[in-house]
């Protein structure tokens, strides 16, 4: 079990949203994960069937929620096309 604290509800809210559906049709059949939410912090759950499943299975998860947590905190302070096209 892995335990993730977030400072930002809606940046947990996006990450776990982007994990549930790799949960719901694992790759393999060597291991298993589901994901929760309690407060701010993101619990990922692993079942695997030998040591090299689940550093595979961890190492993925733990690369996509870094790529995910990256991608949002560099859209934070950019203004998008259609916000800067706009005149009132």
């Amino acid at each position: 079990m892995v335990k993730l604290r977030f400072s930002s509800p809606k940046i947990l809210e996006t990450v776990l949203t982007a994990l549930k559906p790799e949960t719901a049709k694992p790759t393999t059949a060597r291991s298993k994960v589901t994901v929760e939410r309690n407060g701010l912090i993101l619990t990922l759950k692993v079942e695997a069937a030998d040591t090299t499943a689940l550093r595979a299975t961890l190492n993925s998860y733990l690369r996509w929620t870094s790529a995910l947590i990256d991608v949002l905190e560099n859209l934070k302070p950019a203004e998008t096309p259609i916000q800067a096209g706009r005149h009132n």
